[in-house]
């Protein structure tokens, strides 16, 4: 995919009232289907569809929660720091993804090896 059809899928994805709701609500912490469903007020069915579309344009990632009874499901993090939209002759959309305390490490420790 070209950068150009990500920035265009990425603001396509962004434009949608629903999509924004579910990436507010879950940048304050992990979210399961129906949690999203009652907290944006619409169907579950909905939230699955836009859900499935955030995590391709990796927007959103999935978690599995288990609770006390070991019951598990999926809940749904922002997986987004920032976004940039950078206007020079073109449309470029930057989406600047959350690390995790392992990932960070990771990412420094190969660049301390590499220099």
């Amino acid at each position: 995919m070209s950068t150009d059809d990500r920035s265009d899928e990425l603001l396509e994805l962004l434009g949608q009232e629903r999509v924004r709701q579910i990436l507010a609500a879950t940048s304050r912490d992990p979210k399961s289907a129906k949690e999203l469903s009652e907290e944006c007020n619409v169907a579950l069915s909905t939230i699955y569809r836009r859900v499935e579309d955030m995590i391709a344009g990796d927007l959103l990632v999935e978690r599995t929660r288990i609770e006390s009874d070991g019951s598990h499901h999926s809940v749904y993090e922002a997986n987004v720091d920032h976004i940039d939209v950078d206007i020079d002759g073109t449309i470029d959309v930057s989406v600047h993804v959350r690390e995790d305390a392992a990932q960070r490490f990771s990412r420094i420790w190969s660049d301390i090896r590499e220099s």
